[in-house]
């Protein structure tokens, strides 16, 4: 999830859009904003985390489509998201029709978990099927499994 410190900025204007979801907003994904903001980065995020419905906004859309590079903080509770995964998906979406960047983040999750959709992110996923079809949860399966594929960075340990 993701929006600007400031909202008259346009959205061609960020470096990164930084997706994660609210079990890391006070610990890893702040600290990595914040790092970002002072060597200068512009860094997209939510204001606060919490957004009515399941639907990704336009605002992260747009924020999505004017960054260079995206950068994808996948916990433990990632998947159960749905924002984060649309946001995921368009991720994609901009890296293959606009050769976009992403870097993932693993933390405290193997990137095998994300790849091969297995532990919570399997469980979320699988309790999906039902609300939103087979082909909107492969949809989200393969954006997983295509970013868990690229070169990032994995944490296990907390500092």
């Amino acid at each position: 999830m993701a929006s600007s410190s400031s909202s008259s900025r346009s959205y061609s204007e960020f470096s990164v859009f930084l997706s994660f979801t609210g079990e890391t907003r006070t610990s890893f994904s702040d600290h990595l904003y914040t790092s970002l903001q002072e060597a200068g980065v512009l860094t997209f995020r939510d204001k606060e985390g919490i957004r009515e419905g399941n639907d990704i906004s336009d605002e992260s859309k747009q924020a999505i489509e004017g960054s260079e590079i995206s950068i994808v903080v996948f916990s433990k509770n990632y998947a159960q998201s749905i924002c984060c995964l649309d946001e995921l998906v368009k991720m994609v979406e901009c890296k293959q029709k606009l050769g976009q960047k992403i870097l993932p983040i693993f933390y405290h999750v193997t990137p095998s978990e994300v790849r091969k959709h297995t532990g919570e992110f399997g469980i979320a996923l699988d309790q999906y099927i039902e609300q939103f079809g087979e082909e909107t949860v492969n949809v989200w399966k393969a954006a997983l499994t295509t970013v868990a594929d690229l070169n990032g960075w994995h944490i296990m340990e907390d500092g």
